[in-house]
């Protein structure tokens, strides 16, 4: 379905937190099951509040234009910001980005970034045919702007948790398990 530039749009509240996609991704990535090591992440600061973050594919790439060793670039043909091994591990993509998205790897201290699984997004596939429909493919012509910025997941816990359960408990709850 994905030829071309592609993001992933979230859906949180059709979120189960089930982990299906960070599972699928670190046996994609790493061949077994090892979340800590899965391009997408699902945080979960209180129980049903669940936030999967996954690099947005911004528009100024914030993390390439930072990194010292130029081990970050934009795939021509998906538009996933790619990570080569002349990453020193440093973290400057890390800070730069405004959703701190990328983490270093737990063995090899790279950067690790949503690739998007040259352009057929597992993460999604597994979401979809779990019946949860939370991930979502979404074309993009080359040059269009979106104005997707990334976020951090606890500021994205917090608007979902005031939707969910009022703002008043929604508070109570993130703070009850901060």
């Amino acid at each position: 379905m994905s030829a071309g530039r592609i993001v992933i749009a979230v859906d949180y509240f059709r979120c189960s937190g089930c982990r299906r996609c960070e599972v699928v991704c670190s046996i994609h990535h790493e061949g077994r099951i090892w979340p800590e090591a899965s391009r997408i992440r699902v945080f979960a600061p209180s129980p049903g509040v669940e936030v999967p973050h996954v690099c947005v594919q911004c528009d100024e790439h914030p993390c390439v234009d930072t990194c010292p060793a130029k081990a970050l670039n934009v795939d021509e043909k998906t538009g996933a910001i790619i990570v080569s091994e002349e990453c020193t591990g440093c973290g400057g993509c890390i800070e730069a980005c405004p959703g701190s998205i990328p983490h270093l790897h737990p063995v090899t201290r790279r950067a690790i970034i949503c690739d998007l699984c040259g352009g057929e997004p597992l993460c999604v596939k597994a979401c979809s045919e779990g019946g949860w429909n939370a991930l979502k493919i979404i074309q993009r012509e080359e040059k269009d702007k979106y104005g997707v910025k990334p976020r951090e997941p606890m500021e994205i816990a917090k608007e979902l948790a005031a939707k969910l359960f009022g703002e008043e408990e929604g508070r109570r709850l993130l703070n009850a398990n901060a």
